[in-house]
């Protein structure tokens, strides 16, 4: 079995407790790799259900001079990647037996594929989400309600992601038992960043596939958004063996835990977070719900300091031109965490770019005009 370390980071640092749950999972989640049934059972499910693969499009009028194309995850079910996700934890706690299924959100889109799988399955679900994050995703909550789930706003801190991971986590502990916590990014306890980076990494390898196809050659550079860093985890996982390919991922500029954070424990793993010289976790800003959090999954905090990939920055106002850009030269709406890719890529030093364009824009209208109001 896995260390789950990545250098020094990731690991398991929870209560005594959830010891046996974690065991339990990665017992689980070994036994499942090995059964050729479960594999195919996501795969047919990604194709006649989530709609894998997603196709690749050729950006012709955002970036002039380049080829810049963008990794479709916006199309898949629910609009974002989350999905791909959510669909293969479901899978497995199905295998352990497991009813209940509690889980975390911020933008709204992990909570709206957990409630989808949820009511796929006929689990029973509970997704606790930040007050904040309720007001700036509205249609996201009323999606949760209407695919049957029951939405637990958080009501303390910063009223964000960072307090309903740490709801969700009590509830789970709580009810370890005849519950399955399905965690949204490549965070949390080992082993929760191996089975979403491999869960995520149909998209890397499908990417990679169709840009043989089309270009007959790799791109220079594959860029994402960074939060918790699953989409980005899952489109790298398909280039990492590829040491001419540069993987770039994106923070939010007020929520840049591997650019400007320091080593810490969050949320059950060793990783790179905003902290103080105590090692208290500092509050995070984003524009975008699902890149507000003060820190990310731990394989990426060794890609940084191996230096196989590159982090850097896009602020609120960089990411709200990018996505009315996208709007207005190619007539696709991106998510706001993605328009922060869409930033970067548009003024890197690179002619073919890959971008993972990891959920569409319906959820983020509000905030949007908002801004435009102001």
């Amino acid at each position: 079995m896995s260390t789950g370390l990545y250098g020094v980071y990731g690991g398991r640092f929870v209560p005594e407790t959830l010891i046996p749950a974690l065991d339990e999972l990665e017992a689980g989640w070994q036994e499942a790799l090995r059964d050729p049934s479960f594999r195919a059972e996501l795969d047919a499910l990604g194709s006649s259900y989530a709609g894998r693969p997603t196709p690749l499009t050729l950006a012709e009028r955002f970036a002039p001079g380049k080829r810049l194309y963008l990794k479709r995850e916006d199309l898949l079910h629910t609009g974002a990647h989350k999905l791909n996700n959510a669909l293969g934890q479901a899978v497995l706690a199905r295998r352990l037996g497991k009813k209940r299924i509690v889980a975390e959100t911020g933008a709204g889109q992990h909570g709206v594929a957990a409630a989808t799988v949820c009511a796929r399955f006929g689990l029973e679900c509970v997704v606790y989400m930040g007050e904040e994050d309720m007001r700036r995703q509205r249609p996201n909550v009323e999606r949760m309600g209407l695919l049957g789930a029951e939405v637990r706003p958080v009501e303390f801190g910063t009223r964000t992601l960072k307090e309903a991971t740490s709801e969700a986590i009590r509830d789970w502990i709580t009810n370890v038992e005849t519950t399955h916590y399905l965690i949204g990014s490549c965070v949390g306890p080992h082993p929760y960043p191996e089975i979403v980076r491999e869960l995520q990494a149909v998209i890397g390898h499908e990417a990679r596939a169709q840009m043989l196809e089309a270009e007959e050659r790799l791109p220079e550079a594959v860029v994402a958004c960074v939060g918790g860093g699953s989409n980005a985890i899952g489109i790298f996982a398909g280039f990492l063996d590829d040491a001419d390919v540069r993987l770039i991922g994106v923070e939010a500029a007020g929520a840049a835990s591997l650019g400007t954070g320091r080593t810490g424990v969050l949320h059950g793993a060793r990783s790179s977070l905003l902290a103080d010289e105590d090692g208290q976790i500092l509050d995070a800003h984003s524009i975008s719900a699902g890149l507000d959090y003060p820190g990310v999954g731990p394989e990426h905090a060794f890609l940084r300091d191996s230096g196989r990939a590159a982090y850097v920055a896009a602020t609120d106002d960089e990411a709200l031109a990018a996505f009315r850009r996208l709007a207005g030269t190619e007539g696709i709406i991106p998510a706001l965490e993605p328009a922060h890719a869409l930033a970067r890529a548009a003024d890197l030093d690179a002619e073919l770019v890959l971008v993972c364009l990891s959920g569409r824009g319906d959820k983020d209208l509000a905030e949007v005009l908002a801004q435009r109001a102001q």
